[in-house]
């Protein structure tokens, strides 16, 4: 149970959620299972298991860049997203799914071009954006949307 004080973090290493003090959030927090630290500034690799993890047990907001290694605009935003995530953590969790690779995880949020970029809020979708984007549109956009 998590109190106004506290949220749940999902480890971008191991996967598993860990409550944190508000407060310790800015201050580099690790994971009480593997030790890792909770925000390493860069966007997270998922796959089905760690997508629902990451998106539905987060009460941080979570940006899911939906790609795939074929994508021309999708490489070309990489490295601006890989960017928006060390200029927004911890406020916010940015991650990566292959659409490639996980199809099956995809197919329930429509998504019908890529790069596609979702923000959830405690598992639920709050605003999609597909096209690719500057570092800063990004978290312009992000922005907009909290």
């Amino acid at each position: 149970m998590t109190t106004p004080d506290t949220q749940h973090i999902v480890c971008p290493h191991c996967h598993k959620t860990n409550r944190v003090q508000s407060a310790q959030l800015g201050s580099g927090p690790d994971c009480g299972s593997c030790h890792q630290p909770l925000f390493t500034g860069e966007p997270v690799q998922l796959d089905a298991d760690s997508f629902a993890k990451q998106v539905g047990r987060n009460q941080i907001p979570v940006v899911v860049d939906f790609w795939a290694p074929w994508c021309g605009p999708c490489r070309m935003m990489a490295p601006g997203f890989a960017q928006a995530a060390q200029q927004m953590e911890p406020a916010v969790r940015f991650a990566k799914l292959d659409t490639e690779a996980y199809p099956h995880v995809a197919a329930p949020f429509n998504v019908r071009s890529i790069p596609t970029m979702i923000l959830f809020e405690n598992g639920v979708e709050k605003a999609r954006v597909s096209g690719a984007m500057p570092p800063g549109e990004i978290v312009r956009w992000v922005q907009s949307v909290l």
